[in-house]
């Protein structure tokens, strides 16, 4: 079984396309659909339509329950604003969509056991702790206690695989958003208990287009589009 899981989409419906043309038996999105880009209603709409498994990340949250994003602070101001145009056009359906999402799962495909989160297991929906530097003895505490044979993490924006024991940690990027320099839609691709990280090129244009015609004042519409042409924050 070919299994495609993607997080951070944050309403890049260009990126989110691209990416779903790669061939696969079960999509699993780790969260984040909406925030920071232009098209929420759409890409909500591709993940209902596809997932097998879909999960509630931190921005999703935010809008879902008008509670805090718990971002981090270098983004607070760019999420802050697009979350709140969308919740001007977000439709009701698709709100209450995100409200029913777990912010965790549990499943087994192929015989393999996944957990999936969207942040961390310790705390589902904040922390940036679990990165590629993070010393094993660290992400072993993180991840203490969840029985699985392959634990799905997003919310940092860089892509990663790690072996601890017996266990394999996976993140498999942004689609929407990558920030670790490579402005190409970030996902994974896991088959025959294999994980293999990919990127695929998509329309940014057409992204950031529909971002200039939001109604956003230029320095955050500048501050997003800087991002998403340099796969990260910059200088």
């Amino acid at each position: 079984m070919r299994i495609l899981v993607i997080s951070d989409l944050h309403a890049n419906l260009a990126a989110l396309e691209a990416v779903t043309q790669e061939r696969f038996d079960r999509l699993v999105c780790l969260g984040d659909l909406v925030g920071y880009g232009p098209m929420p209603n759409e890409v909500i709409r591709c993940i209902r339509d596809q997932a097998f498994v879909a999960i509630r990340g931190n921005h999703d949250n935010a809008l879902a329950l008008d509670v805090d994003c718990q971002c981090s602070p270098q983004h607070k101001a760019l999420a802050e604003a697009t979350l709140a145009y969308h919740r001007t056009v977000l439709k009701e359906e698709h709100l209450e969509w995100l409200r029913g999402l777990p912010t965790s799962a549990e499943f087994k495909l192929d015989d393999y056991r996944f957990a999936a989160v969207h942040a961390r297991p310790r705390d589902h929906l904040s922390g940036y702790e679990i990165t590629p530097d993070l010393p094993d003895e660290q992400l072993r505490g993180e991840i203490e206690g969840v029985k699985a044979d392959f634990i799905l993490v997003g919310h940092t924006h860089v892509p990663m695989v790690r072996g601890i024991g017996s266990r394999v940690v996976v993140n498999p990027g942004s689609v929407g958003q990558p920030r670790d320099g490579i402005p190409e839609a970030s996902y994974a691709i896991i088959e025959d208990g294999t994980v293999e990280l990919k990127r695929c090129a998509y329309d940014l244009n057409r992204t950031i287009e529909a971002l200039r015609a939001l109604p956003l004042s230029p320095t955050i519409l500048d501050q997003l589009i800087a991002i998403l042409e340099r796969g990260g924050p910059g200088p």
